[in-house]
């Protein structure tokens, strides 16, 4: 289950993003896209910038820190030969993004 966290993105930041991604559309709300986690660390993902497998994340910590970081995407993906991939960033806490499909999926069969 997703982290139920979501955070409204400054309008600079917003502006940033645009000028540094060819995404055309930012949205100005983001959810946290961990794993439902006890920290007060969220990152909501803003968009690809597509440069050597990279995307522009806001980051904050409880309600008034906030940050624009560019990091790595995660490389794992789910085993098998058409293993969906991770769709968190390099070094992210917790379990991979496929690996909750799997959760939910085994839980209704």
């Amino acid at each position: 289950m997703r982290c139920v966290h979501w955070h409204q993105v400054p309008y600079g930041l917003v502006r940033e993003v645009q000028e540094r991604s060819a995404a055309p559309y930012i949205d100005r709300a983001v959810q946290c896209q961990l794993p439902a986690h006890d920290e007060d660390e969220h990152f909501g993902l803003l968009a690809d910038i597509g440069a050597y497998g990279t995307a522009l994340w806001l980051r904050w910590h409880g309600t008034d820190e906030v940050e624009l970081v560019v990091l790595p995407d995660c490389p794992v993906a789910a085993p098998g030969p058409d293993g969906e991939g991770c769709c968190l960033f390099a070094g992210h806490a917790e379990q991979h993004t496929w690996e909750d499909a799997l959760e939910e999926v085994s839980r209704t069969n």
